[in-house]
Parts: C-alpha cells; structure tokens; sequence
C-alpha cells in the first residue's frame, strides 16, 4: 500500500523547484500531500529498524498508542544492506531474548578464529589473544541483508509502518527552525527535466520526532550537520570503502564457522586495510569474502577494487575459491572515526541513530551491534516525550537531548571509547606494523585506558597527492576464474536504475573534473568507485577529455561523495526502489 492509501492525508503549501515552473509543466497536478505521525524514521538498516522494534514495544508494555512510520529507499527491506559480516549479539540479545524461538536467521556461530599478516608469497600467523578486538567467540557469521529483513518482519508484527521504496529526499522545518519530518522524492521526471505521465509528486511525513538512521554518510544528514553545525565540536569523519562476494565453494574446502582476517599485501604498511573470509553455515558451502581499504589512502592510482580483486590470488585465499562459483558481488563505505569523530547527536526535532553518525567498533570490523543498541536507546529516550499528555516543547519539534546522556551512558560509549587510538594510531612511521604494536600494548594491556585521545589526519577528500608524485600501480589482468573485471562484478550486484529520470550523482561545477583531478590526480574517480561509475572519455571533437557519469551502475556505496578530492561530486537520491537489489549481503 503506497503513501497515497494514508488515512489522513492533507494537502500543504511547499516551494516547487525551478524547473517545475517551465512551460512543459503547466496543467501537471503540483499539489504534494503530507500524513502525520509521531516518529518518522528514515533507514531500514539495523538501528533503524531496532528504534522502531522498541518504540512499539514500549507502546505495547504502556499501552499507548503510538504511530511509527519507517520509510527505505532500498525497493524491498535489506535490499541495500552490506556487511561482511560477524555479529556481536549483545543488542539482539537485549531487544529480542527470544530470537532464537523467533527465528532470527544467525546459523553460524563462529567456530574458529584466523589472523594473518600477508606477504606476496606467504603468511605469517598472528595468536588471537584473548581481550584483542578481533577475537569473535560468541559470535555469529550472518547474511546481514537476510537479518535486516528478518527485523523487518518483526516489526511490522508490531505494527511499525514499513515503507520500502520510497526515498526521502528532503528534510522539512518548522518555522521555528525545528526539523517537521521528510518529503520523498518525485518520480516520473525524465532527464531532461519534463514531466513524464507516470510523474507523481513526493509524500510529505511529519512527526513529533524525526529519526534519521541513512548508514554510513547519509545525504540527508550532511545537510543537518550544516543546519545546526552538529561537527563543530568533533573531527572529520574518516572512512573506508568494504568490497564483498558471496561464493559457493568446493563442499571439501568449506568449513562452517571459520572466520579469517588478514592484513598487508597487497597494500602497503602505509595503506590501512584488511580482509576477511567466512565459511557461512547455511545448507551450501558458502563463503563472504571481502576486502577493506581505508579511504585515506594517498595513491590516486590505487583501486579498492583490483585490490580486492589481486588479494584473492594469494596462495592463501585462492585454494578455498579454486573451482568454486561466485555469485554475488557489492560495495559500501563505512565510518572509521570512532568516538572523537561523532557529531552531536541530537537537534530540535530530530537525531541522528546508526551508521549515519558513526558508531563503528574500527578494530572490531563490526558496527551492527552498537548501530542497534544507538536505536533502541534513542526509542526509549524519546517515548516519554512523544506520549506526553501536554506536550510542553521550545520548538513545534521535540528536542530529545537525554538520548545523547544516555548513549554516554551505555556500553557502546564504554566500548568505543576503549578502542578510540587504534584506528589514528597507525598513522605512524610504520604505519601498520606500528598500529599492531600500538593495539598490543595500549589496548590489550591498559584496555584503552591511556589518557590520551589521538587524533585523526583529517578529511579522507584531502588526503590524495599529485600523481606526479605517485608511482602507478600495475595490476594484472583478472582470470575469469578467481579474479573479475568491474562490469561482470557489478552485473551480480543486481543493481538497477529507471535510466530516464534526473542524475543522482551530481556535479557542482562541471570544469573541475578535467581541469582539476584529472589535471592533479589522473582522474581518481574511475579507480576509486566500485561500480565503474565514472571515466573520462574523449571528447566528440577528439581535443580533449570529458568526465563520463553512468549513473545506473551506481551501488549507493558513497565513496565518490567521500574520497572526491575537489569535493565537487554530491550524491543525492534517485527514484526510491533503484539502486543494488542485494538477496542477502
């Protein structure tokens, strides 16, 4: 059932954009309507859909009656979501005791933990200590799209309103400046900027409070930094971009609850990355293998992605994929801050829940446990207020600050503040080897109680030098067998965009791709996307290059919006349902 089957709608006077004012619009029906609700939140990722599990569940403990309306851009729930990834149960365990009764799909506790150092040729084992952040006893391998979607189930139990395939593409305010809730987008307008006959203008939700839970570098929530200056007290976020492939695998090389990490070749100790391969346990011998490359890496000629696709070669990995099949491929950022780079959380009328502000265990490689527990918390924060019999506010939109007091309060606090050097302390002479060294002593010693905070390099878009300065990096070839090519990787992604509709990659100014990073940095972005989104084509007259933007290979990732060194790219949604179609990433 779409928006326009809401029970409540009323029409709203709203500015229309320029466009909309040429002659091809007139006689097109212009009126947006807007429906009411007590909580709007935006993203059904795992803190999006734990906040709204809460909120209904306190509802139901309090017997009130409380509204809560989740809208995803994803064309079904889980359909965006990517990780690679080991569970930490710990927040399930708190939100539903029972999940086992209930089904949750977590089949694979881990059995077995593998660390490694690479060189080109070998490998060098590294003891799993226990305290260290990556040792996963206690944990479960998932298919975290399959979780999100099984989160999703539950809460429309509850009677939470799920709306996936509906983008929200703008925040709205009261006069007061407080946030009103979200508008989605408009669909049915062609490239050109005409009106087609499907085009039906977007659905506006207003709420009390207004969750915002996008993931990792939500578009959304980067005008909200800007509108209430949430980053002035905190550094830059810094990020890394995660690679992913789902194989089935030789049954005699799978091993149910194995987890692998590595760490050095192919990067050098002055790249921070890593990988990990899972043996998952779910009726075929599967395996999520992926690859994580720390966006402020300082080659432009370095490719996450070949680097991803060379790794596999390593005499290491490669037995377990030899003969085996791959069937799924896909690519997202993720935050790598940690506590010194989250913004203030809280703002009249809305919060920030999730990866969208950047609760990310780093040294753990796991975000999905804390994400949930920063939803449910914000839920509990924020029920008294919404269920008030004399709502007394400053603002036509509830301030929660208490959730902020909570957080501080709670084990995700305490956890990510114990890990808070790891990340910034590889920037060093040694860089990896000396960020290990640091983790041994600091962190598996003293547990993160040093009295010092270090601090990161800055923004990951500032961190590139000049290709003159840069050595390029030859790559070899894929095999077809173990290693691919970017197109055939992102045909698995299932990814999907209506081609005639607005660009959603946009550029500020159209001069700098060619005159400045192409100039500088030998045209970074056709290395650093995972999707083969950007390249530089020559131009019809054959005197020049131009920057070529295919749109519809998009899979969401956001690192061109994150790594741009001009800053010029602006990631804003498409039509809601485009985008990757993951089954289970």
């Amino acid at each position: 059932i779409g928006f326009f089957f809401f029970s409540l709608l009323q029409p709203t006077d709203n500015i229309l954009p320029l466009s909309y004012k040429d002659p091809r619009w007139e006689g097109v029906e212009m009126e947006r309507f807007a429906d009411e609700a007590d909580v709007v939140i935006v993203g059904g990722g795992p803190a999006g859909l734990s906040a709204a599990i809460r909120l209904k569940q306190l509802a139901n403990e309090h017997e009130k009656e409380l509204r809560v309306c989740l809208v995803e851009k994803a064309s079904q729930i889980g359909a965006h979501t990517l990780s690679g990834a080991c569970l930490e149960p710990s927040a399930i365990n708190e939100l539903f005791p029972d999940w086992k009764e209930r089904g949750a799909p977590l089949h694979t506790p881990v059995t077995e933990d593998v660390f490694s150092i690479l060189t080109e040729k070998h490998r060098i084992p590294v003891p799993m200590l226990p305290g260290l952040p990556m040792q996963n006893h206690g944990n479960y391998i998932v298919r975290l799209g399959n979780f999100v979607r099984w989160l999703g189930e539950q809460a429309e139990e509850l009677g939470v309103e799920l709306y996936p395939g509906y983008a929200a593409a703008e925040v709205l305010f009261h006069e007061d400046g407080s946030v009103k809730g979200i508008a989605t987008n408009d669909v049915g307008i062609a490239k050109d900027g005409s009106p087609k006959d499907v085009f039906e203008r977007g659905m506006e939700l207003h709420a009390k409070v207004t969750m915002f839970g996008e993931g990792c570098h939500g578009h959304l929530a980067k005008q909200l930094y800007k509108k209430f200056n949430l980053r002035e007290n905190c550094e830059p976020q810094t990020y890394a971009i995660g690679l992913k492939e789902v194989w089935m695998i030789d049954e005699k090389k799978w091993r149910p609850g194995r987890v692998e990490h590595s760490v050095g070749w192919p990067l050098n100790r002055h790249t921070y990355g890593g990988s990990f391969l899972y043996h998952l346990n779910e009726g075929e011998p599967l395996v999520a293998l992926g690859f994580v490359v720390g966006l402020d890496y300082s080659n432009p000629y370095l490719s996450p992605f070949r680097e991803f696709q060379r790794w596999k070669h390593h005499p290491f990995v490669a037995p377990t994929l030899e003969g085996g099949n791959r069937i799924a491929y896909g690519a997202r950022a993720l935050n790598e801050g940690g506590i010194q780079s989250l913004p203030k959380l809280t703002f009249p009328g809305g919060l920030l829940i999730g990866c969208s502000p950047g609760f990310m265990n780093v040294p753990k490689i796991k975000g999905t446990h804390t994400a949930m527990k920063s939803g449910m918390l914000a839920a509990e924060a924020i029920f008294p207020k919404v269920t008030a019999e004399s709502l007394d506010s400053e603002t036509a939109g509830l301030h929660v600050p208490e959730y902020a007091e909570a957080l501080k309060n709670s084990w995700v606090w305490k956890e990510l503040y114990a890990v808070r050097n790891i990340r910034p302390s590889f920037h060093n002479y040694f860089g990896l080897y000396g960020g290990m060294v640091y983790t041994g002593i600091f962190y598996w010693i003293l547990r993160g109680k040093e009295p010092w905070t270090l601090k990161h390099c800055g923004l990951d878009a500032n961190q590139l030098k000049p290709a003159k300065d840069c050595t390029p990096i030859d790559y070899p070839k894929p095999d077809g067998k173990i290693s691919f090519d970017l197109l055939s990787s992102v045909a698995l992604s299932g990814t999907n965009h209506e081609g005639d509709q607005p660009a959603h990659l946009t550029l500020k100014d159209d001069s700098v791709p060619v005159a400045r990073n192409l100039a500088i940095y030998d045209g970074p972005e056709q290395r650093f996307c995972p999707a083969g989104v950007y390249e530089y084509v020559p131009l019809e007259t054959g005197d020049g290059m131009r920057l070529q933007i295919n749109a519809q290979n998009c899979v969401h990732c956001k690192t061109c919006d994150i790594k741009d060194p001009s800053q010029n790219i602006n990631w804003v949604v498409p039509e809601g349902g485009g985008g990757p179609a993951y089954n289970g990433m």
